[in-house]
């Protein structure tokens, strides 16, 4: 079986390989800088290589664990700044008008119905229809952050954080696994899963499945060898805690 080819592609999703009932699965909400070509977002060409547009390193990792680690992903296919995936409906973040200082001119006034109805909802409703199908042990949920907001003076030293909200379960496996690693682990850094959580509170806590909710930081996750040994390092420690919670 093929787990690293696409099983499903949409303007704002790819499903790569095919999950196994009781195995594990990742889910990527912000792996694409993409903008459709009748989008204008109004911002500078590189601003979309920067995280204020997507979660660097992250559809490569979900792309390299899908391919050598038999981890089927679910993965965003479109930028944040055109609908963050990861926010409630009703969020002001969700078709942001700033972001990180930035502001984003193509935002101002959009039609949050019509992204809702072209972005938000038909990748969580596949999201939905694919994890009911899958039924696994474990969802891998994957996002990176910067290393310094431009809007804050404090620096972020952890280069990992796990993040949850009131489901704890695969968080207090894998916290002391990544720390025997060696690495500096956030709990619940570099910002609360309690306050930002959506996709996986949707499609994890609210149903009872079992998560685990990793953030990399950026400057960790940018060139093909750090991809590599991340998604090593990730299989090890998903499948470790996936065996925990039998």
């Amino acid at each position: 079986m093929d787990h690293g080819r696409a099983a499903a592609v949409s303007e704002v999703f790819r499903q790569l390989g095919t999950p196994t009932p009781g195995g594990i699965v990742l889910v990527a909400d912000h792996a694409s800088n993409a903008v459709p070509a009748d989008i204008d977002l109004g911002i500078p060409e590189h601003l979309l290589h920067e995280h204020i547009a997507l979660d660097i390193g992250t559809e490569a990792i979900a792309e390299f664990l899908a391919r050598e680690y038999t981890i089927p992903a679910h993965i965003a296919a479109v930028s944040r700044l055109v609908c963050d995936l990861n926010r409630e409906e009703t969020a002001p973040g969700l078709v942001p008008p700033e972001s990180d200082g930035h502001p984003i001119p193509g935002n101002f006034g959009a039609d949050r119905e019509a992204r809702l109805a072209r972005f938000h909802r038909p990748y969580h409703t596949a999201l939905e229809q694919w994890l009911e199908a899958a039924r696994p042990r474990l969802i891998l949920s994957l996002h990176s952050f910067t290393p310094r907001l431009a809007t804050s003076e404090a620096a972020r030293p952890w280069e990992v954080g796990v993040l949850y909200n009131a489901d704890d379960r695969a968080a207090r496996i894998a916290i002391p696994l990544l720390a025997a690693e060696g690495l500096n682990v956030g709990d619940n850094l570099p910002y609360s899963g309690r306050d930002l959580n959506y996709t996986m509170n949707r499609h994890a806590e609210a149903p009872g499945r079992p998560y685990l909710g990793i953030e990399l930081r950026q400057d960790l996750t940018n060139t093909p060898e750090a991809h590599a040994r991340w998604a090593a390092l990730l299989a090890k420690i998903a499948q470790r805690v996936a065996s925990a919670l039998r």
